[in-house]
Order: C-alpha cells, then structure tokens, then sequence
C-alpha cells in the first residue's frame, strides 16, 4: 500500500513540476511516470529494509 501511494504522489509531482516549467502534455506524462517510477523505487527498497530489520 506504501508503494502504491508513494507512486501516485511520484505521479502528481512529476506533471506539476513539468507544468511549471512549460511543458507540453507529452512532456507532463514523461515527468510523472519517471517520478513515479523513481518514488515507487525507493518505496520499495524502504519496505524491504523495513522488513529486513523486523520494523514490519
């Protein structure tokens, strides 16, 4: 569920952040998947570890 979430949150700052700096629609859907990407990486080697140290 953690990953889910930092996925959608990933998605919402990478279109926002492309919006603010002028980009076109094409432009926003590539900064969202990329930041979500990249937010459900971490999200997923922090569950891991997590898991590892029995925080879970």
């Amino acid at each position: 569920m953690v990953s889910l979430i930092a996925f959608v949150i990933g998605l919402v700052y990478g279109g926002w952040r492309a919006k603010r700096r002028g980009g076109n629609w094409m432009d926003m859907v590539q900064y969202a998947l990329v930041f979500g990407l990249i937010a459900l990486v971490i999200s997923l080697i922090f569950v891991a570890f997590a898991g590892r140290q029995g925080w879970i």
